[in-house]
């Protein structure tokens, strides 16, 4: 085992990041322990489970980071810090939104980052298994893909290689009640990336259009879901994705309209909101939750 203490600028909420990462059954959540167990994907296929455990406050986080060894240990130092966006201080951000009409929820919720999935091709399979379904059952259905076809290393559970999910059949998950559609768009992602037709790391040097462009060519991937993979695969910083309904009844509740608002009026609203539409989006988003 092998420890390292990080300090980093406040203000950041990892209670909050804790509530967040518990909605899903997937995440091995210790709230009383204010603790997160991550899962690292190596390249050889197989893993390491990383601790990583709050010992701050918001105002002054620091975190205890537990490792199972030293191999590549900056590498995985910066995947952690990139996951929970520790390299990116929120102070000039929330100052930013106190000067707007979003300061309510930023005063409510300070101090709350976007923190990426634990692995780009689960990010994009979470979100492909997510299209169109409430979110109790898209958890369901994502914790029975992942039971039965991951894998579990000391409680802490790894999604399915490319390689394995590309040799799935539709009628397999259409056990696991997916719809037809869906399986076949997960089997395809799978067979893809594992291929090398679709090179999720490259997408890192991409800009959000390229992206975008590239993601929305696939059977199964429309701009929703390429969005959801550039704000939580990549952790884009200025994503508004206006078609979203949760985004669109938040504004809605909060600037007391009586209608959702239309394409154009949240280009208005969003006006102000650069460079961090990413942030607008989380908050609105976790105002209603």
């Amino acid at each position: 085992m092998v420890k390292r203490n990080v300090k980093i600028e406040g203000p950041y909420d990892f209670d909050r990041v804790l509530e967040r990462l518990a909605l899903d059954p997937l995440n091995a959540v210790n709230k009383e322990d204010r603790s997160v167990k991550v899962p690292y994907y190596l390249p050889d296929g197989k893993g390491e489970v990383i601790k990583v455990q709050a010992t701050g406050t918001t105002d002054k986080p620091e975190f205890s980071i537990t490792f199972e060894n030293e191999e590549n240990l900056e590498v995985k130092e910066n995947r952690i810090s990139d996951i929970f966006q520790w390299h990116t201080g929120l102070h000039e951000m929330h100052e930013h939104f106190l000067q707007t009409d979003l300061k309510p929820i930023f005063e409510e919720h300070i101090g709350t980052p976007i923190i990426l999935e634990f692995d780009q091709f689960a990010t994009i399979v979470k979100s492909i298994i997510h299209q169109q379904l409430n979110l109790k059952f898209a958890f369901t259905l994502t914790h029975r893909f992942v039971t039965k076809y991951g894998w579990e290393k000391d409680g802490v559970w790894f999604y399915p290689s490319p390689e394995k999910v590309s040799g799935l059949t539709v009628e397999e998950l259409r056990e696991l009640q997916f719809s037809q559609r869906k399986a076949e768009y997960v089997i395809g992602i799978g067979q893809k990336v594992s291929d090398g037709e679709l090179d999720l790391k490259k997408m890192a040097r991409q800009s959000d259009e390229e992206v975008i462009k590239e993601l929305t060519k696939i059977r199964g991937i429309g701009p929703w879901t390429a969005q959801s993979f550039l704000l939580f695969g990549l952790g884009r910083p200025n994503l508004f994705p206006k078609a979203d309904i949760g985004i669109q009844n938040a504004i809605k509740l909060l600037f007391g309209m009586d209608q959702k608002p239309t394409m154009d009026e949240l280009d208005k609203f969003s006006s102000d909101w650069h460079p961090y539409l990413s942030y607008a989006s989380l908050y609105l988003w976790r105002s209603i939750e």
